[in-house]
């Protein structure tokens, strides 16, 4: 997992509440378990205008011209704005998944789903939970103002906008210092190597029936 620090990212806005995993990465989808090339089919149902299938050429495929995401100003966006409860629905891991690998490394709204909220931060995502009203602002000033930018420091807890006013969001310390670290539950595991080895050495000449 790659550690986060700072990010200047673009600001894409995703103005729908209620948002479900479903709509982040269709069903149809969920075959594979690599982690990996879920982007192309990110909300899927909303960015194309056909049916998608898994190992579509989605380079191919008929743009929604109306989705956000689709729109040229947005292209590279690294933040979303999402509204209330975003990522409800089914647990699937696949959603974050997806998301960071569309290229997003920040989601900020005024409420996410509880497992959502949870596997984004186990695959490298920061969600950031701010008041409904400045949310609202975000939203008014990033439809506002193409290539709007926003700075968010996670040692400082704080997201700065283009004004210069600092936001600042609160973050469970413990998964705060794994996204720092880029710490997933397979790091937290390693840091404990030379431990876990000690074990399995000793077990291995105290029960040698074990591996015979």
């Amino acid at each position: 997992m790659k550690p986060f620090t700072t990010l200047d990212g673009l600001v894409a806005p995703l103005d729908r509440a209620n948002v479900d995993t479903d709509a982040i990465i269709p069903k149809q989808f969920l075959k594979s378990i690599k982690r990996s090339g879920f982007g192309p089919n990110a909300f899927d149902e909303w960015r194309y205008l056909d049916v998608g299938q898994p190992g579509q050429d989605n380079s191919k495929r008929p743009l929604n011209p109306d989705f956000v995401l689709n729109q040229a100003r947005y292209t590279g966006a690294q933040i979303l704005l999402t509204r209330d409860n975003f990522g409800c629905g089914s647990s699937r891991e696949h959603a974050p998944w997806a998301l960071e690998d569309y290229g997003f490394r920040v989601l900020i709204g005024p409420s996410f789903a509880d497992i959502f909220f949870n596997n984004s931060f186990k695959n490298g995502l920061l969600p950031i939970k701010l008041d409904a009203a400045e949310v609202d602002e975000l939203f008014r000033q990033c439809e506002a103002a193409e290539g709007y930018r926003l700075r968010v420091d996670l040692a400082a807890q704080t997201i700065t906008r283009p004004d210069g006013k600092s936001i600042a969001f609160d973050i469970d310390p413990f998964r705060k210092e794994c996204l720092l670290n880029g710490w997933d539950d397979i790091g937290l595991t390693l840091r404990h190597a030379d431990k876990i080895r000690a074990f399995e050495d000793k077990r291995r000449t105290e029960h040698p029936y074990y591996f015979a």
